[in-house]
């Protein structure tokens, strides 16, 4: 099984394959406009300038399972990350990454790279580094800076 064996939700609802994908590097990250990490999006969006046209996708999974960091309609989210932040790269539907209700696609991921001590998310703004033949090749704390992951990318994209 690997990343490209999961479908998502776009934010207005329809099925997307991560078939999609295929060939590129992509970072998925759950985030929240709430959040202590929200400033990241800044850094997020300069790292997807940087390497888009290499073949490079960030995929931003928001999740309110963090103190509720992350209220609103997805619609809305959208709007505050387009304005504040001048998000381009794709965001999709709110989901769960952990519990009862958590995502087919975090289920693979977390079972593929887990973090200290444990598999589970334990906050906003944790990254998943995906290879271009759909393999997890990375996982990084929120305190991971997108800054922090240039290298990482950039040599996944060479290779």
């Amino acid at each position: 099984m690997s990343f490209y064996d999961f479908s998502v939700k776009t934010m207005d609802g329809k099925e997307v394959s991560l078939s999609d994908y295929r060939g590129k590097v992509v970072l998925v990250v759950n985030t929240a406009t709430g959040c202590g990490f929200t400033p990241q999006y800044e850094g997020l969006e300069s790292l997807y300038k940087k390497y888009k046209d290499a073949g490079f996708e960030i995929l931003d999974f928001p999740c309110n399972q963090f103190l509720n960091q992350a209220p609103g309609s997805n619609k809305e989210i959208h709007t505050y990350c387009k304005g504040r932040f001048g998000i381009t790269f794709p965001q999709f539907a709110k989901i769960d990454v952990n519990g009862k209700n958590e995502a087919p696609l975090y289920t693979f991921l977390k079972s593929q790279k887990k973090g200290f001590l444990s598999s589970r998310i334990k906050w906003n703004f944790t990254k998943f580094l995906i290879a271009k033949d759909g393999s997890v090749s990375a996982r990084f704390a929120p305190t991971a800076t997108p800054e922090k992951l240039d290298d990482y990318v950039r040599t996944l994209l060479e290779k």
